[in-house]
């Protein structure tokens, strides 16, 4: 009864014979302060009494200038991104499913970063044997800015561009994390290739390029069809035909802007002048 709100009170005789006493007339129920409902007078379990965290949250909503907005789309750990990473190099299933609608930026960003660095270090090796004893070596930092700005550019500008147009022509399955997700664990092929495409013999590079073009757009062709084909089929015909001209693009550009410093064939040897004719000087 005291967790109903009342406090029991029982009135005992003077003889305190509680086998006489009657409860009818000494039993009595007077209000509990037991649940009272002001918490200035209750303490927080555990007894310290100390206010809430500063970070606690009041509230579920998220402003673009709070970097709780931002930390959102990074909410993966360690086995999770590898996980992720391992999908887009051997897929089994559609990374859509990989990612269990929770898609990330941080392994984009920094897969990003890596293929920007991997591309300058295999194009300044390249550049140095296809330049070796011809001049003087030095660095092209043109190769590193240009590095960030393709990939960079492409991986946040082409998810941006696909998803307004998947928008415009009405597919409702569309989410521009998941297209930015997409573009960024597709990046991870080319940390190996740009790796192996210094060598200075061309036909390898164009090899390699193409190994890493190939794997690239099956793993976005593979993922991005279940959502290019919510669209008409004309529509998505043509998406789908943008899609891999636009990343055929980016090889060609990571071809010949980074490893195009090559020989096709060893150089020949300058040629000696001919002798001169001991005849001529007798004419003189």
């Amino acid at each position: 009864m005291s967790g109903a709100g009342y406090d029991v009170v029982v009135d005992v005789d003077e003889e305190g014979d509680l086998g006489h006493t009657d409860l009818q007339e000494d039993l009595e129920f007077h209000s509990s302060n037991f649940n009272d409902s002001n918490p200035s007078n209750r303490k927080a379990p555990g007894g310290s009494g100390l206010p809430a965290p500063a970070t606690a949250s009041s509230g579920s909503k998220r402003f673009l200038w709070t970097l709780s907005f931002y930390a959102q789309f990074f909410d993966v750990d360690t086995n999770q991104v590898l996980s992720r990473c391992w999908a887009a190099l051997y897929p089994r299933s559609n990374f859509l499913d990989v990612l269990e609608g929770n898609p990330d930026l941080y392994g984009p960003l920094w897969i990003a970063t890596t293929v920007v660095f991997i591309l300058f270090l295999g194009g300044t090796i390249n550049k140095y044997l296809g330049e070796h004893g011809k001049q003087a070596f030095v660095y092209d930092f043109t190769l590193l800015s240009g590095a960030a700005g393709m990939i960079y550019g492409y991986t946040l500008i082409i998810p941006i561009a696909l998803f307004l147009a998947l928008k415009y022509f009405g597919s409702e399955s569309a989410n521009l994390l998941e297209c930015w997700a997409l573009y960024g664990y597709s990046n991870l092929i080319w940390i190996p290739v740009a790796l192996i495409s210094w060598s200075p013999i061309v036909i390898l590079n164009y090899v390699f390029v193409a190994v890493g073009f190939g794997v690239s757009v099956a793993f976005l062709l593979r993922n991005l069809y279940p959502v290019l084909s919510a669209t008409d089929k004309q529509t998505s015909k043509v998406l789908l035909i943008l899609v891999v001209a636009l990343h055929a693009g980016l090889a060609i550009g990571i071809k010949f802007l980074f490893f195009s410093f090559g020989k096709s064939k060893p150089e020949e040897p300058p040629k000696e002048a001919p002798p001169a004719d001991p005849a001529m000087f007798l004419m003189f």
